[in-house]
């Protein structure tokens, strides 16, 4: 600790992203990429955007980007916001859609930043518990707040929400913001974007990480009221009025054009997560429904961090996260059908589940 950090600063807990290792010959099923490359029309954009333009700052509102985004969600671009990855987009919510009054609520297992933009901010929170299967009761959310933030699907469990639960709960919270973090909505679960045009307090986050295959470039956005889009703008622009460089908007608004690379993307990781799930349950794991590109697995006789090591010395990276209501699972990213043989076929090595 340096005497020159502040408060806030010296209190923080920081939040800690998944490995990224460069060993060769290596599975790496911890950070949900996706298995498969970007869009090819994305590529093609990216590569006749690098030219002698490079030179000129980007486009600070991100217009063609907004306007490919509001045409892929039938809306209109004054309701479309990009930041520098959802992150980004997620934290410029926290700060500037959420009344510090009150705590933002949030699952307890949810998304690891969440409780670190409150950190940074100052903003108060309280966590509520999931139920027993994990899943979100919505009733749960009725009480006093500043703001809600759901993951849907939500992140770690990959359960989702009814697009009726989350209306129900922007109806019974109508003086608060309904942050719907979307990162993994593609891979089965049903948009809250249709909301936004009924409740103007919710916001939908989005991103190209996941489904498109282009979490390098770091482009998030977000949906809703063009009142809410304004909030976001001015924390933006009084922080980083270019957070989007060129070739990030151009690959960005190439791939969210391209809807027939996206559902077949989606499609094969849909398939391969319902057959390694199928296979891990034959194996005596227990496997939470998910609509996301990773699935939660535990097993009831064996340590999740012994079989982790197991899979590290095998070269087969997963991820165990640290909250205490599932310390004891594995998180483990949907990669191709070879990736789940081979995850498999290090399973039975390890002992006879």
């Amino acid at each position: 600790m340096s005497r020159l950090w502040n408060r806030r600063v010296a209190s923080l807990d920081p939040y800690v992203p998944g490995e990224q290792p460069t060993a060769l010959d290596l599975l790496k099923l911890n950070t949900n990429e996706l298995p498969y490359g970007p869009s090819p029309k994305a590529l093609a954009a990216i590569r006749a955007a690098c030219d002698d333009t490079l030179r000129l700052y980007p486009d600070p509102t991100s217009m063609a980007l907004r306007q490919a985004i509001a045409a892929r969600f039938d809306t209109t671009a004054d309701r479309v916001f990009v930041g520098n990855g959802s992150d980004e987009v997620l934290a410029h919510a926290f700060r500037g859609l959420v009344r510090d009054d009150a705590p933002l609520l949030f699952a307890d297992v949810s998304y690891g930043f969440y409780p670190v933009y409150c950190g940074l901010f100052d903003q108060p929170y309280r966590e509520i518990p999931l139920r027993p299967d994990f899943s979100i009761d919505v009733d749960d959310y009725r009480g006093a707040c500043g703001g809600i933030a759901i993951a849907n699907p939500n992140a770690n469990t990959g359960i989702a929400l009814p697009v009726e639960d989350i209306e129900r709960l922007a109806i019974a919270q109508p003086d608060s913001t309904i942050i719907v973090d979307e990162a993994y909505v593609d891979f089965g679960a049903q948009s809250a974007v249709s909301l936004t045009h009924r409740h103007d307090n919710v916001l939908v986050v989005q991103t190209v990480s996941k489904s498109r295959a282009l979490a390098g470039l770091r482009v998030g956005y977000a949906i809703g009221h063009p009142d809410l889009i304004e909030g976001l703008t001015r924390v933006k622009d009084s922080f980083n009025s270019y957070p989007l460089d060129r070739l990030a908007q151009i690959g960005a608004a190439a791939a969210l054009e391209d809807t027939a690379w996206l559902n077949e993307a989606t499609g094969r990781v849909i398939e391969t997560r319902a057959q390694l799930a199928a296979s891990l349950n034959d194996r005596g794991f227990h496997v939470l429904p998910s609509c996301a590109n990773f699935i939660l697995v535990q097993h009831p006789t064996h340590r999740a961090a012994d079989i982790q090591q197991h899979l590290r010395d095998r070269h087969i990276i997963v991820r165990r996260l640290s909250h205490p209501r599932i310390q004891n699972w594995l998180r483990i990213s949907i990669g191709t059908n070879q990736d789940s043989a081979r995850l498999l076929s290090a399973l039975d090595d390890f002992r006879t589940f």
